[in-house]
């Protein structure tokens, strides 16, 4: 009877330090929480008092122009930017990521541009050569001007110029200089390009070209700047997703060759699926013959699938322009081909490096295709041993100013 109560006693005990330290850690992490709370609302109350340093200047000092990545200019304390035509709003502190943009009042309007010729005609933008009528954007008279389409909205043209801003510079990138997405027509200000599209420029000197005996090799560097761009816009996570020999501008053939046209473009890093938000009703306005199957299959776009749009870039270029699947009339036509495995023939003129690199773009299993890494790589290999920039002064560029005979109407 006594060892019974012996072992009573042993089992209070334990239950009592039991209790004792979950009271001890309940206490701890207590006053954990509550350390923490002081200190946020401490650093709160400090970001309230700091606020004003992080305002625009008042109008004694003239806001800097805007950049890219807004980056003030320190130097430009005198002067007014040319295509600003109000003063520019305070802009409040937000949580909103760099490149997205943040302009307040429209800086430039169409009556500061003169529309000089028409590039190209997109199904959400027109591509104007356009002149500023006064001053420079940036150092910056003749640009290329893109405006946006009736119907189409303020957000879609925000959209594009976060990708390009969050792009910032790249050789093979198209420059964003300027934009209006406050007030219609909204528009985009870039760098000129002087031939215009690299699909104009091979249709209308095709037979010039044709004759070209390094007309190979030039194809093979003008693909191997295409991929530089696509591998960098890879490493910001962005889905170009309208890739086409349309969607490339040219100023100096095969060496100068950009990229643009990111109505379509997808930042990933804002994006919780990869699967496309496009509804069904809207799939028109997607470029059909330059898509991979899975989109059809799966509704899915991904890296891979500009990579499947790059083989059809190659041999739009060995076709001098042409339209892929050109004997498919029809939306579903193209659908059920490109599902089917049907691919665009290539060209007998084609080296069989590119011909190896376009039939791995197209690569029914998009994990089986290529990245835009190993698509440079293998390009810059071939240049190598093509021996096209070891002498790049002799090279047979073809640019508006060395070439009078081709037609340089862009």
């Amino acid at each position: 009877m006594a060892m019974e109560g012996i072992k009573l006693s042993n089992e209070h005990i334990i239950l009592i330090c039991v209790y004792a330290v979950t009271i001890f850690f309940i206490i701890v992490f207590g006053c954990l929480a509550l350390k923490k709370y002081r200190s946020m609302k401490r650093m709160i109350r400090q970001l309230s008092q700091t606020r004003p340093a992080f305002q625009v200047p008042s109008h004694e000092s003239p806001p800097p122009s805007p950049t890219i990545l807004d980056i003030p200019d320190p130097a430009n304390h005198s002067g007014e930017n040319p295509l600003q035509t109000q003063p520019t709003r305070s802009k409040q502190i937000s949580c909103s990521l760099p490149w997205k943009p943040s302009q307040q009042v429209p800086r430039f309007t169409k009556a500061d541009l003169r529309l000089i010729q028409l590039i190209k005609a997109g199904r959400e933008g027109v591509f104007y050569k356009a002149r500023l009528t006064r001053g420079t954007c940036k150092g910056h008279s003749l640009v290329t001007c893109k405006i946006g389409k009736e119907g189409i909205t303020s957000k879609q043209m925000e959209n594009e110029v976060s990708i390009m801003r969050k792009l910032a510079y790249h050789k093979n990138v198209m420059q964003l200089l300027d934009w209006n997405t406050i007030e219609e027509p909204y528009m985009l200000i870039m760098e000129f390009m002087s031939y215009g599209t690299l699909r104009s420029f091979v249709q209308k000197n095709k037979e010039q070209l044709s004759a070209d005996p390094e007309l190979q090799s030039q194809f093979t560097i003008a693909s191997y700047h295409i991929a530089l761009a696509m591998e960098h816009l890879r490493s910001k996570m962005v889905v170009h997703c309208d890739l086409a020999l349309r969607n490339i501008l040219v100023s100096r053939f095969p060496w100068e060759v950009k990229v643009t046209e990111f109505g379509l473009a997808r930042d990933l890093t804002r994006m919780k699926s990869r699967r496309s938000s496009r509804k069904k009703q809207h799939r028109e306005r997607v470029p059909l013959r330059w898509y991979p199957p899975e989109y059809f299959r799966n509704n899915y776009y991904s890296f891979k699938g500009d990579v499947w749009a790059f083989g059809i870039v190659l041999w739009e270029m060995q076709s001098f322009g042409a339209l892929p699947f050109s004997n498919l009339s029809t939306s579903d036509e193209v659908v059920y081909n490109v599902c089917s495995g049907y691919k665009n023939t290539v060209p007998s003129t084609c080296r069989p490096e590119i011909d190896q690199i376009m039939r791995d773009c197209w690569s029914d299993l998009y994990t089986s295709r290529p990245s835009f890494t190993d698509i440079a790589r293998n390009l810059e290999n071939i240049v190598e041993s093509d021996g096209d920039y070891v002498d790049v002064d002799n090279q047979r560029m073809m640019t508006a100013e060395t070439t009078p005979k081709m037609n340089s109407k862009f």
